[in-house]
């Protein structure tokens, strides 16, 4: 890889992430789970970069409610999990654990992280140190077990957890804050949860994004990713579920 991917957060509904993604060396563009479309298409436009795909993460509407926007202003091919096929009908390239999908000459390796849905993927993009988790992981948080069991979201963690430290992580959500006060709740002795809970209270006091984060600060600071047993995992997301710190 000879120059770094361009990317661009772009906030939508009321706590969205739309990730556009430009690779610089071949010029391509690629939209993470865009809730909607007009947003996108501008951002996309004002820098004169042309859409060629997205990549969708999971079947929820606020993860593909803007597919059709974007291919019938772009023509641009969808790329969604085949488990969830039938809940993605924009969808034009299916692909699940073990396939890879390119940005330019950038190489994403498809993982299956199922449990907030239960066809959920990730891409993740080694030679950039980068992962789109969608609904998975969060800062300081994962996503809620609509579809799957804490088992599985136990695996995904571990797995991530595996993943190089200063892996860039883009979740699809700004949870962080709500997240952090959990976290402060169930690990009141962890001195680096007190001190990003602080710094995130303060970022979005200034009204500033607090994601991407990265493996490294969810090892310190997230207590799914630092569960040791699935039982625990469930017991946490439980507690998490009824929460109003």
């Amino acid at each position: 890889m000879t120059a770094p991917l361009e990317i661009v957060r772009i906030p939508v509904l009321s706590d969205n992430y739309v990730w556009l993604v430009h690779e610089p060396v071949s010029g391509e563009t690629i939209v993470v789970d865009p809730a909607v479309a007009e947003p996108v298409l501008a951002a996309a436009d004002a820098r004169d970069w042309r859409i060629g795909a997205v990549w969708n993460t999971h079947w929820h509407p606020d993860h593909t409610g803007g597919n059709q926007g974007i291919k019938d202003a772009t023509g641009a091919t969808v790329i969604a999990p085949a488990a969830e096929a039938a809940k993605i009908p924009t969808a034009d390239r299916l692909v699940a654990e073990g396939d890879r999908v390119m940005l330019g000459v950038v190489s994403a390796q498809v993982l299956a992280v199922p449990a907030h849905t239960a066809g959920h993927i990730a891409y993740h993009l080694p030679d950039a140190a980068t992962i789109f988790v969608g609904d998975t992981l969060f800062a300081m948080g994962c996503g809620r077990l609509f579809e799957g069991t804490a088992a599985q979201m136990f695996g995904n963690m571990q797995r991530l957890a595996l993943l190089p430290p200063d892996t860039s992580v883009y979740c699809a959500h700004e949870y962080t804050l709500s997240n952090g006060r959990f976290a402060a709740h169930v690990e009141p002795g962890n001195r680096a949860i007190a001190a990003r809970l602080a710094e995130v209270a303060a970022m979005r006091e200034r009204g500033e994004a607090t994601v991407p984060t990265s493996i490294a600060a969810e090892l310190a600071t997230n207590p799914f990713m630092r569960a040791t047993t699935a039982e625990q995992l469930a017991e946490l997301r439980a507690v998490k579920d009824a929460f109003r710190g």
